[in-house]
């Protein structure tokens, strides 16, 4: 039988600094990740960081989003990645308090060039350039499959694939290949995507991507 094949959905208007309104992208997250954004934002404000960077949305990720916790290898793989989170404000954490986290994205998504901080001092813009990188590279992952929103498993997604991001310093310090990582998110999105179309294809009404991770399609 012919499944049909999702159409992409339009990209979210390009994040600019300084960070992003609510209302620009709540159509664009579902729920569960409108959640992550805002405890990461709310992260970044009660540590005095002076922008959003990939660790605060990597940290906001793994404690309240349960796909994302079911792709790392086991609870204890998870344990180290919080722990290393939690350490933060100490050790190798502490020079990112007197600096910008750069990303090696930024030279291929225009939109992140044009979220770089004014002056080089990082204080004009709310988000890293490697964070509206990840937050972009979760926008594309989803439209790519015809899903209407974003959700955790592509935000991780996208913070593990840009080897120069705080997260994946995080990531390697705690024992996790960003690589397999990434790897083990595209099997598990594929499996769900494949669910979704073999229950258009038998009549039951699965309903469409947007359905993947069981969460209401209302706006955050």
């Amino acid at each position: 039988m012919h499944h049909p094949v999702p159409l992409p959905q339009p990209l979210p208007p390009p994040l600019r600094q300084p960070v992003a309104p609510r209302a620009e992208l709540a159509s664009f997250l579902t729920p569960s990740l409108a959640a992550v954004v805002a405890g990461a934002r709310r992260r970044a404000l009660r540590d005095g960081d002076r922008q959003i960077d990939t660790a605060h949305l990597l940290h906001s990720l793994v404690e309240s989003d349960p796909d994302v916790g079911d792709v790392f290898e086991g609870g204890h793989q998870l344990a180290r990645v919080l722990g290393y989170l939690a350490q933060r404000s100490i050790g190798y954490g502490l020079r990112w308090q007197r600096s910008v986290e750069d990303s090696g994205a930024r030279r291929l998504l225009p939109a992140v060039r044009e979220a770089e901080p004014q002056g080089g001092d990082g204080r004009a813009s709310g988000w890293s350039p490697a964070a509206v990188a990840a937050l972009e590279c979760a926008f594309r992952r989803a439209a790519g499959r015809g899903d209407e929103r974003a959700r955790g498993l592509d935000l991780l997604a996208g913070v593990a694939a840009d080897p120069e991001s705080r997260a994946v310093e995080v990531l390697r310090r705690a024992g996790v290949d960003p690589v397999a990582l990434v790897v083990r998110i595209e099997a598990r999105i594929e499996a769900r995507v494949e669910g979704w179309v073999d229950a258009l294809g038998d009549g039951s009404g699965a309903g469409s991507p947007g359905a993947l991770g069981g969460e209401p399609s209302q706006q955050v």
